[in-house]
């Protein structure tokens, strides 16, 4: 185990702030990373996949960027645009 992550875990053991913050953090995380990876799967700028999915470039660059929390709707809206599926997964930790 790499001492960040096990920094982070003692932190969220430690405290109950810290753990929720950082789950909403990963979540914010995990939606950027599977938006670029979807953007870059597709040959797409921003402003190509704004344009296809009917949302603004300004909503794409703040979901990449992390600082949106994007709905499970929003994520939908953009799947189904790009003929895709949304899919949810359960892991352990």
């Amino acid at each position: 185990m790499s001492a960040i992550k096990e920094m982070v875990e003692q932190q969220c053991a430690s405290s109950p702030e810290f753990a929720t913050e950082y789950q909403r953090e990963r979540e914010r995380l995990d939606a950027a990373v599977a938006l670029m990876e979807l953007r870059r799967e597709e040959g797409m700028t921003q402003r190509q996949l704004a344009a296809a999915t009917g949302k603004t470039q300004a909503t794409i660059a703040r979901i990449e960027n992390g600082s949106m929390n994007p709905s499970v709707k929003l994520l939908k809206e953009i799947a189904v645009a790009l003929d895709r599926r949304l899919e949810f997964r359960f892991v352990k930790s």
